[in-house]
C-alpha cells in the first residue's frame, strides 16, 4: 500500500468515527425520551416501577432529553414522570444538590440565562481519543474533524472553555 492509501483510509476511519458518535448522541437522547415516555405511560395505566428510581438517576433521565431546564422544570419533569418526591422536606433543595453535583462532575452543564435563572443541560460524556502530531497535521491539512480543537502547529489539543 502506498502512503495516499493509508491517507485515504485515515479519513474513512475519521468520517465513520464521526457519524458513528453523532448516531450514538441520537440513540442516547431517543432513550432517553422513550424512557421518560415508559415512566408516564407506566404511571398513567397504574403500573409501579419495581425498581424505585434515585433522585439523581431520575435527574440524569430527565436532563438526557437534550433540552436546557431550570430546576423547576426538572422537579416538574420529575413528577410528571411519577418520580416520589414526597420523600424530601424539601424538593427544590435536593434537585438543586442533585443538580449541583451532576455539574461539578461534569455530566451536565449551566446555562446562564438573560432572566437570571440558570438553566441545566446534560453534557455529553467527553470521549479520549488519542491523536499523535502527524494525524492532527493531517486533519488540519485536510479539513476533517471539524469538532476537534488543534490549534496550528501544536501537539497538543487546546483546552476547551466550560
Amino acid at each position: 500500500m502506498t502512503d495516499q492509501n493509508y491517507r485515504d483510509a485515515l479519513d474513512s476511519a475519521i468520517r465513520e468515527y464521526e457519524a458513528l458518535g453523532a448516531k450514538k448522541r441520537e440513540l442516547d437522547a431517543r432513550l432517553a425520551q422513550l424512557a421518560q415516555t415508559i415512566g408516564t405511560l407506566s404511571r398513567l395505566v397504574g403500573l409501579v416501577p419495581t425498581v424505585p428510581l434515585g433522585i439523581t438517576d431520575a435527574c440524569r433521565l430527565v436532563l438526557r432529553g437534550g433540552t436546557p431546564m431550570t430546576p423547576v422544570e426538572v422537579r416538574d419533569r420529575l413528577l410528571g414522570i411519577g418520580v416520589d418526591l414526597s420523600v424530601y422536606t424539601n424538593d427544590l433543595s435536593a434537585i438543586h444538590t442533585v443538580l449541583k453535583r451532576l455539574n461539578e462532575a461534569g455530566e451536565i452543564r449551566l446555562i446562564p440565562r438573560a432572566s437570571g435563572k440558570h438553566a441545566y443541560l446534560w453534557q455529553a460524556p467527553p470521549t479520549a481519543i488519542a491523536i499523535g502530531p502527524e494525524i492532527a497535521q493531517h486533519i488540519r491539512e485536510h479539513g476533517l474533524g471539524q469538532g476537534l480543537a488543534f490549534g496550528p502547529r501544536t501537539q497538543k489539543p487546546l483546552k476547551r472553555k466550560k
